[in-house]
């Protein structure tokens, strides 16, 4: 791995950024629809929620298949689901309501309340983002780190409520994406119960 991890890292990198940059190209050359500020809002969003679930599948893929380098792409990974919440978020306030703020309230609470949960899920991936530098990870410590990378989760679930709740998707989708993060969830808690399992036994042996 460390052979490789020169090509890896630009190359996950590139992928990743290939759909801001697909969706770039439809921009520039015509090819969204007759409503091109909902296409980059649908599009931005449903890959936020796809980088958030990839994201919180790196730990148990690396576990699973014993490729303990998988970690290092975890940090990218979500930050580039933050990137695309960011882009989803300022489409919405910048492009959509021109920073009118009395109008966006008025859209939130009286017409489409769907928004608050996408907008709650976002404030979840700030403090991940914002501690996501060495600086950061080394002030925080790992117990603290991996606490605050919790909130993750609760990011991924509201994600897919709001994707639910906007009403323009079959529940089909929605239920694939929360069906995933229930996976992922679960396989968790089945290795937090194998390592407490694991602790308590020498225990166990000793008395």
């Amino acid at each position: 791995m460390p052979n490789r991890w020169w090509i890896l890292k630009p190359a996950v990198f590139l992928a990743s950024s290939v759909p801001i940059g697909w969706l770039l190209f439809d921009t520039f050359t015509g090819n969204l629809s007759a409503n091109p500020l909902e296409d980059i809002r649908d599009r931005t969003g449903i890959w936020t929620l796809r980088f958030l679930i990839i994201t919180l599948a790196v730990t148990p893929a690396r576990r699973l298949t014993g490729f303990s380098s998988l970690i290092r792409f975890r940090r990218m990974l979500g930050l580039f689901a933050f990137f695309y919440g960011f882009v989803h978020l300022a489409t919405y306030v910048w492009l959509d309501q021109y920073f009118d703020f009395k109008a966006i309230l008025k859209d939130i609470f009286l017409q489409r309340p769907f928004i608050i949960t996408g907008f709650i899920s976002f404030l979840m991936m700030v403090p991940l983002a914002i501690t996501s530098t060495r600086k950061w990870i080394g002030r925080l410590g790992g117990s603290r780190r991996q606490m605050l990378h919790r909130l993750i989760y609760f990011s991924a679930a509201l994600g897919i409520l709001h994707y639910y709740l906007r009403g323009k998707v079959e529940i089909g989708r929605a239920a694939a994406y929360a069906g995933l993060l229930a996976i992922l969830l679960a396989f968790r808690a089945w290795h937090a119960f194998q390592q407490r399992r694991s602790q308590s036994t020498p225990q166990l042996k000793a008395v």
